[in-house]
């Protein structure tokens, strides 16, 4: 039986019509490992002094990679391409030409589809975000973090302030759409440290800002050696001014961590947040795929040089398996509650399907809770549920059937 044969055999489960499906790319190399970071990236010492990636031979390896899920995704079209890493930036304009040159080739993309491609200050040369424009690229995100070059120093970044200025106003005159990613409760910050952070990156007019807190991951140089972080109460007043000053200069909060202009909202970013579906390609990328019957979700070998080895031989997962029934209604609010317009009733029986009444008690428990607030068609998360995200997310975890005795 083939790897579609198994996912097409009936089940229990009745999903509506697939749901819109985007492509996740991963490139998995950075100049340098940042000591907060936790996604499979792998710094790059160069060889033969090029400092250069393997550009082509993991190119070849994306491609057989891609030709090798087509059968899963025969027929339907991708809705936003995400190029993430690392730093996909280290990939010279040319490389991504020809990534998106081998993906248009294979799949077929909707009018318009959202490009994303993550750069960081650090790779910046003039004229290069042109060159990815120009390549196909049509959204840039760019990892500032901060401007405080104190503060890029404790985060064990790249770049420094004015390697960040000038990358933004690259991006400014080579995009219409582009985010900038900045980090708050970091190292030493202050209350007035953060709100002048989103002073110099609000005099850009980004159409987009995305705003993390600073969180110790486990398997992490902070993790191991944690910096002195500001209180709990500090960082929920950094967010409170987060939110003030975002809203002042016309972004609108759309998700937990998310802010845009309208219609600059990151189309890949909701359709994970709306239970869509991805094919991710590359080292550890990981994949979500719906059928009939199940959704199954997918991970690529890790590390770099055993993910090429693999693919192009024809085997680049290393796990392939079915959501659990039990598990699917976390799954989909893991997703669905980051979203300040939260989600359609009807779209959860869609893409899970499983009938709502299954979120039953979770969702009393939460707006007994002050959490959401939900009517006849529609549940959305409050300002607290958004606060407190992770307890909201919790209500839904089930746990696993017992299994039958002998």
């Amino acid at each position: 039986m083939s790897v579609v044969e198994r996912y097409l055999r009936p089940g229990t489960l009745q999903l509506g019509a697939p749901p819109p499906l985007s492509l996740y790319v991963h490139l998995p190399w950075c100049i340098r490992k940042c000591p907060y970071c936790d996604f499979n990236s792998h710094e790059w010492r160069g060889e033969g002094g090029t400092g250069r990636p393997p550009e082509d031979r993991y190119l070849d390896a994306l491609r057989a990679d891609l030709e090798s899920a087509l059968p899963s995704v025969w027929g339907r079209r991708v809705h936003s391409i995400f190029i993430g890493g690392g730093t996909p930036s280290l990939f010279s304009p040319e490389a991504i030409d020809r990534l998106l040159a081998d993906i248009r080739a294979r799949l077929p993309l909707e009018p318009f589809c959202e490009v994303t491609l993550e750069a960081n200050p650090g790779t910046f040369e003039r004229e290069r975000f042109r060159a990815f424009r120009a390549a196909g690229v049509t959204r840039l995100s760019i990892g500032v973090q901060s401007f405080d070059d104190a503060k890029l120093k404790a985060l064990g970044r790249v770049h420094d302030r004015a390697q960040a200025l000038a990358a933004v106003e690259e991006a400014q005159q080579a995009f219409e759409t582009f985010n900038l990613d900045l980090m708050y409760a970091l190292p030493g910050q202050s209350l007035e440290e953060c709100e002048a952070d989103l002073r110099q990156a609000l005099a850009f007019e980004p159409p987009h800002l995305s705003l993390y807190h600073l969180t110790l991951e486990p398997n992490t140089q902070f993790a191991r050696r944690p910096p002195v972080l500001p209180d709990d109460d500090t960082a929920f007043e950094m967010l409170d001014r987060l939110i003030e000053g975002t809203a002042a200069a016309g972004l609108q909060r759309y998700e937990v961590s998310a802010y845009a202009r309208a219609g600059h909202e990151c189309a890949h970013n909701l359709n994970y947040w709306r239970f869509g579906d991805y094919l991710g390609i590359g080292a550890g990328a990981h994949g979500k795929l719906s059928f009939p019957h199940r959704v199954i979700r997918q991970v690529r070998w890790r590390e770099p040089a055993r993910y090429i080895e693999q693919a192009l031989a024809g085997s680049p997962m290393s796990q392939d398996e079915e959501v659990p029934r039990h598990a699917l209604p976390f799954e989909f609010m893991l997703n669905a509650m980051r979203l300040k317009e939260g989600f359609a009733l009807a779209d959860f029986t869609e893409r899970t399907g499983l009938p709502v009444t299954v979120l039953r008690k979770g969702l009393d428990e939460a707006e007994r809770l002050g959490l959401v607030e939900r009517d006849w068609t529609r549940v959305r998360p409050t300002v607290r549920g958004l606060d407190f995200l992770s307890d909201l997310q919790a209500l839904f975890l089930a746990d696993p059937p017992a299994a039958k005795g002998g």
